[in-house]
């Protein structure tokens, strides 16, 4: 009788460890990349109506028509490295709210006695317990409800975070189109210069000019050159960070086209816009988010005050055969430590916080009015600069015509034309800071992107 008693206590105990082992989850390794993950040509692998981009209209798709300034966008949110691994992110907090909702595993406990000696009857004894901490049940509410917030939080940050790629992307596409219209005219500003200096030399070879002359020519293709070189670089700078912006090999240069058309933004518009900052913008949002998330950490903390409480079952036989069965609670005294310390730290950082959140919205509106002003200003700048381009053209055209019939000195034909030609360059340049300005206060203010590109068909990819 006493093997059997003992084999019916510890019969249920390799079932119970077979089911909970059973449950659990198993290791496999995934060893790292050893090489990088970047595409060869442009490609498109989800679909663009999937992307929570404000204003970014879906259209078809075709890398061999060229890229306009939506295809960059959309091509730039789903294929950026950076990105990929932050929505992994979205991931670990959807674990973390699972994390939080999950009970403490009930604890098992198990003896046998085996007398030695004594007055008999003899007999072997047992005792089997069952215990659960129910104080987790006290916090578990608020442990969930800070857990979706952070959730809601972390995906606010990849929101943010692929607005920040979208305009990037943006502005690599105005800085390349621009560069390649600077690089267009600069090449039409040094050949100007070598022709005339390479036909001021040969007048220099017959005496018909004097070295001071040459000088001044060869100063003016030095410094042609000079900004040339300057624009390759920058050019090349640009390419390279759009290939790694797309995710695309380095060297790659897809064709880009399509013109770049962003609308001044009206003061009363603005106005509005900088009002809703804080419910519009996805990073003030996603703090909004970490502060209730916080709340909730102030408010586990401070239900974490009261004992903890420990309730359970218990069987036991001992070795002169009596049976009892029992009750047990466990009730921690909180004389010494009530949690006091952990509600001073989560309120503490529940104050950061909120500072922390002002902070950033000052920042911004801040941020906006100087942006919003600046744009005011290069538009008045370039209206001012277009308006004067066509008589400058128009004298330009007329001292060409009297250089070739020889009734201007080739200097001052030079001059001219270089004066045209280094007004489009500052004009170029100026657009090129405006559309890039005003695309970042359309980000800054959290407000759809405006239809930066000209529409085109073409196959989907």
């Amino acid at each position: 009788m006493t093997r059997r008693t003992a084999w019916r206590a510890g019969r249920w105990l390799p079932a119970a460890a077979a089911l909970a082992l059973s449950a659990c989850a198993t290791y496999h390794a995934r060893p790292l990349p050893q090489g990088p993950d970047l595409a060869r040509s442009p490609r498109l692998t989800v679909p663009a109506k999937s992307l929570r981009i404000p204003g970014l209209q879906a259209h078809r798709f075709n890398a061999a028509h060229g890229l306009d300034m939506t295809d960059v966008v959309t091509l730039a949110v789903l294929n950026n490295p950076d990105l990929k691994a932050k929505r992994l992110q979205a991931g670990l907090a959807r674990a973390q709210l699972l994390q939080a909702g999950l009970l403490p595993n009930p604890q098992v406990s198990a003896s046998f006695l085996h007398p030695t000696g004594g007055p008999p009857p003899l007999a072997n004894g047992y005792s089997l317990g069952l215990t659960q901490d129910l104080s987790a049940l006290i916090s578990r509410g608020a442990a969930r409800a800070g857990a979706k917030a952070h959730k809601r939080q972390v995906n606010l940050d990849i929101l943010w975070q692929e607005w920040q790629v979208a305009q990037q992307a943006r502005q690599l596409f105005i800085r390349a189109r621009s560069q390649a219209r600077l690089l267009k005219v600069l090449r039409t500003q040094r050949k100007l210069n070598a022709d005339n200096y390479r036909r001021d030399q040969t007048a220099l070879q017959q005496g018909n000019l004097t070295l001071s002359a040459v000088s001044a020519d060869l100063v003016g293709l030095v410094n042609a050159d000079t900004q040339l070189r300057q624009v390759q670089r920058t050019d090349n700078k640009t390419w390279h960070a759009l290939d790694a912006l797309l995710g695309l090999k380095p060297g790659v240069k897809p064709r880009l086209r399509g013109s770049v058309s962003i609308a001044p933004l009206a003061q009363a518009r603005f106005r509005a816009a900088v009002a809703e900052l804080a419910r519009r913008r996805p990073d003030l949002l996603a703090l909004r988010a970490g502060y209730q998330s916080q709340e909730q950490a102030v408010r586990e903390a401070i239900l974490k005050q009261f004992p903890s409480l420990s309730v359970g079952l218990t069987q036991v036989s001992d070795t002169s055969k009596v049976h009892t069965i029992g009750f047990s609670v466990s009730l921690s005294l909180p004389l010494f430590n009530h949690n006091q310390g952990q509600i001073a730290i989560q309120r503490a950082t529940r104050a950061a916080l909120r500072q922390a959140y002002q902070a950033r919205l000052d920042q911004a509106v801040n941020q906006a009015h100087e942006l919003w002003r600046a744009t005011r200003i290069m538009h008045r700048q370039l209206k001012t600069l277009r308006a004067r381009l066509p008589e400058l053209e128009q004298t330009t055209d007329a001292a060409q015509r009297s250089f070739q019939q020889g009734n201007m000195s080739a200097g001052t034909y030079i001059n001219l034309r270089s004066s045209l030609l280094a007004k489009r360059v500052e004009t170029i340049r100026l657009q090129a800071s405006l559309h890039e300005a005003q695309a970042a206060l359309e980000t800054l203010l959290g407000m759809p992107l405006s239809p930066g590109a000209a529409r085109h068909r073409g196959a989907a990819s």
